[in-house]
């Protein structure tokens, strides 16, 4: 039944061969080339200051922790396994949402006097540059570059 399709004085009409074999085609091509849509990759050792990559981490036994001076050189961040490490905080992801290219992430954490729950946006820029954005406070914001370490 599906070689036929209705005429417009509602007779029933076999559809002609080449156009089955279009939309056949149509849809394989959407299939191969459009895709999923890809979660943003934004995992890694993140840092404001390009340069200061090797004194913000450190990389001890293929682990990538903030280095005990790293506020010294510059503010950065590792988010790792839907973990968000800073140097006086801990957090664990607990949603995220991509809202074209931000990344909206609600994640619970702790230092060492309390617990909370805190918002981050990221901007995805490009694949190794993110901003961060502070709701309510548009004209504040702060630019983070992946390292390769």
């Amino acid at each position: 039944m599906d070689n036929y399709a209705l005429s417009e004085d509602m007779n029933l009409v076999r559809k002609p061969r080449s156009t089955i074999v279009s939309t056949a085609a149509w849809s394989l091509a959407c299939l191969l080339f459009i895709g999923p849509a890809r979660a943003a990759d934004i995992n890694g050792a993140w840092v404001s200051d390009r340069s200061a990559c090797n004194t913000v981490f450190v990389k001890k036994n293929g682990v990538t922790s903030i280095s005990e001076s790293s506020e010294a050189q510059g503010s950065g961040f590792i988010i790792d396994q839907g973990r968000l490490k800073a140097k006086l905080i801990d957090c664990a992801i607990k949603t995220r949402r991509e809202e074209g290219p931000v990344v909206h992430l609600i994640a619970a954490c702790a230092t060492d006097v309390a617990l909370s729950d805190v918002q981050f946006n990221l901007r995805v820029d490009s694949e190794d540059q993110v901003t961060r954005l502070f709701p309510g406070i548009p004209e504040m914001q702060i630019s983070y570059f992946r390292c390769q370490l």
